[in-house]
């Protein structure tokens, strides 16, 4: 067992510290230059948001604190239910109850930018704030566990509703997240592992695998596996992975190498970077999403493991991508409240609006994610339908995270992932 009891109680940070600072080049093609320029600006911020853009709706962004301290990272952007967490019986009921207040509240969101996080906004905020006037909402971004670290040791909690990887919220639950009251949500509306004890899912996320049509124009000769992938003889060009435990570069590289979906957990961490070492000269690590989904834009990938949601950007944007359906890694995106916030009733109260059908039918719509709510009937688009790893274009299998064994693990095995890219 690759793994060691003794290096799990450190802080990990699920989302804005890159795992390594690798030099990426870039060129610009003249397809849609706006939409480059901006996908470029915000990998050079170097943020893990989508685009890396803050966003703002009612109000000016309130100044994030930053983390001094090193924390182990991970992917807030999103995976779905995990496999081996345990299911909710009931809704928590930690919190003291309090009656929402009547008098105006501002709830400061933080999410992870761009188009991602107005559609957060457009299917969240918006239908919340029509149904109680009295909350707005202040937008900033990116979310972070440094961010919600520095609020929390100093006492100055900024943050009221946090995106956040439910491993890192696990993790870090009592400490640095609130432990959730949210007797409206019904266990049996949600798959099991969505309703953890400091985190409510959102919506499901694939980190999926991809490649870009014009450097595979022959289906019949085109990659179908996830073997594939690792196969650069018989698929020449360059792969393009985010450094992280959230999307995917572990299960991947076990997937191909021969394990099965079902004894994927506990992740063999050295087993998975042995099979990353057989492309590694081939491969972009890159330190969030915001720059893979550049490099995915301006060509420099031929193939890739990015998330549906950023997957759809591109799509929309007319870049040729077609996914891999062998099988398919889903994580979970959650909300998370920070330890000590003095609006914990409002925000629980925001976060199970949020999940219900139509907000989750909304996310799913605009976002092209999966909804989290069992009984929401979104309506996709024809590329949110071509990314809907639950949908009919999906003709492989799926295998969702586990988030228990990862926020168990995630330390040491970060620890690995460093070790390996800085050596």
């Amino acid at each position: 067992m690759p793994h060691n009891e003794q290096s799990r109680d450190a802080l990990g940070d699920p989302v804005s510290d890159p795992l390594a600072n690798h030099g990426l080049s870039r060129t610009t093609r003249s397809h849609n230059d706006q939409h480059r320029l901006r996908i470029r600006a915000a990998a050079q911020a170097g943020t893990a948001g989508e685009e890396g853009s803050r966003v703002t709706k009612t109000s000016r962004l309130r100044g994030v604190l930053i983390a001094t301290s090193i924390v182990a990272v991970g992917a807030l952007l999103t995976a779905c239910s995990s496999s081996g967490a345990s299911p909710s019986s009931s809704p928590h009921a930690t919190s003291t109850k309090v009656a929402l207040p009547t008098g105006p509240v501002s709830l400061t969101f933080v999410g992870y930018g761009g188009a991602g996080q107005q559609g957060q906004i457009d299917a969240w905020q918006t239908p919340y704030t029509a149904a109680h006037p009295n909350v707005t909402f202040q937008n900033t971004s990116p979310a972070s566990v440094a961010g919600v670290q520095a609020q929390v040791q100093a006492g100055n909690i900024q943050w009221d509703v946090v995106n956040v990887a439910p491993y890192a919220a696990t993790q870090n639950c009592g400490t640095l997240f609130e432990k959730l009251s949210v007797p409206k949500l019904d266990p049996k509306d949600f798959p099991a592992g969505t309703i953890g004890e400091c985190y409510v899912g959102n919506f499901t996320n694939s980190p999926m695998v991809a490649y870009n049509v014009k450097d595979f124009p022959d289906p019949s000769k085109a990659p179908k596996t996830i073997a594939d992938f690792f196969n650069t003889k018989k698929f020449p060009g360059k792969r393009g992975v985010v450094s992280d435990l959230q999307d995917g570069m572990i299960e991947y590289p076990l997937l191909a190498d021969g394990v099965k979906a079902d004894k994927l957990y506990p992740l063999d961490v050295p087993r998975a970077l042995k099979k990353w070492d057989t492309i590694k000269s081939d491969t972009i690590f890159a330190p969030n999403v915001g720059v893979l989904q550049q490099d995915v834009a301006n060509d420099q990938v031929s193939m890739f493991i990015m998330v549906a949601s950023r997957v759809l950007v591109e799509l929309n944007a007319g870049v040729q991508i077609k996914p891999i359906w062998d099988t398919t890694v889903t994580a979970l995106n959650a909300f998370a409240v920070p330890k000590g916030d003095t609006k914990l009733a409002s925000a629980e109260d925001f976060i199970q609006a949020s999940v219900q059908p139509g907000p989750s039918a909304a996310i799913a719509e605009k976002d092209g994610v999966s909804p989290i709510n069992l009984k929401s009937k979104p309506n996709l688009s024809a590329n949110a339908a071509l990314v809907n790893v639950f949908g009919k274009s999906n003709t492989g299998k799926t295998v969702a995270q586990n988030v228990e064994s990862i926020a168990k693990y995630n330390n040491a095995d970060t620890l690995l992932i460093n070790q390996w890219l800085n050596g």
